[in-house]
């Protein structure tokens, strides 16, 4: 039996908060699907393609060190339906803190009730990444401040880019 996740999230951009879920996510699985959400009411800083090629990049050391096939794909559903066409029995979600606990304890359930087959694991955050979140990220970028910290070295180029386009 194929150990198969779904690790959804939008990616926006990838940071090395991300990138630890998924290096710990590839160690309990056989194949690992990330899911970047491309849900119309949002308004990423990223685009689609430039998200999936972060993430593609960022993360292909990762599964060639875990053994593991991961796989980028995009989703504009919900997250369970995203789940089952990927094959997953499991869904990853990563935890920071007691807010997100809350709220991803309550997605957690409702996929629950809404695909009884697949089941979510919670991730808790690694104490060197756990303050980051890619809407800070995105708000010291904004601000002009040094991103570098917080995301893989090919994504600070294309977030710079990102800050220039108007909007």
């Amino acid at each position: 039996m194929v150990r198969l996740a779904f690790y959804p999230g939008s990616f926006d951009p990838v940071t090395f908060g991300h990138l630890d879920i998924i290096a710990r996510a590839a160690r309990i699985v056989d194949k690992l699907v990330l899911g970047v959400g491309t849900h119309h009411g949002k308004d990423p800083m990223l685009s689609t393609k430039d998200r999936l090629a972060l993430l593609e990049r960022a993360t292909s050391s990762i599964g060639a060190q875990a053994g593991v096939k991961i796989v980028v794909v995009t989703f504009d559903d919900l997250v369970v339906d995203a789940a089952r066409r990927a094959g997953a029995g499991l869904i990853i979600r990563g935890l920071r803190d007691a807010t997100d606990f809350d709220y991803e304890v309550q997605m957690g359930q409702m996929n629950a009730a809404l695909a009884p087959d697949i089941e979510t694991i919670f991730m808790a955050a690694n104490p060197a990444t756990r303050m980051i979140s890619s809407s800070l990220v995105k708000q010291i970028a904004r601000m002009g401040g040094d991103i570098g910290p917080f995301v893989p070295r090919e994504a600070i180029p294309i977030v710079a880019e990102a800050m220039k386009k108007p909007g």
